[in-house]
């Protein structure tokens, strides 16, 4: 089982998550994904493991000031993939699913 983790580790639930999985003896791969931002078609794919709309991904407090609510699920991946510090986080993801991390314990639904 592949499980990937998208981790900041400067946001606390993202640390929180980690801390959670390896107290359950899972070492995730880390994806740091400020230095390692995903493209278009990695972010589409992810949406799908989601199984919730692009929208969920992203973090609107901090969004409002470069987009715009009513924004096309298109817009909202283009402009994730250009401002990677946007995306919600963490995100685990499982081969064929992915949880984001708020709750941490959100998490353990794919495991």
């Amino acid at each position: 089982m592949a499980l990937i983790l998208w981790h900041n580790p400067r946001c606390s639930k993202s640390r929180e998550t980690l801390a959670l999985l390896q107290a359950r003896g899972i070492t995730p791969e880390l994806r740091l994904y400020l230095n390692d931002p995903p493209s278009r078609a990695e972010l589409e794919a992810l949406v799908d493991k989601l199984d919730q709309p692009a929208r969920a991904l992203i973090r609107w407090k901090e969004a409002k000031d470069s987009l715009d609510a009513t924004a096309s699920a298109e817009e909202i991946l283009d402009h994730l993939a250009r401002t990677p510090k946007l995306i919600e986080r963490p995100i685990l993801i499982h081969d064929t699913a992915a949880r984001i991390g708020r709750p941490p314990e959100q998490v353990l639904e794919i495991l």
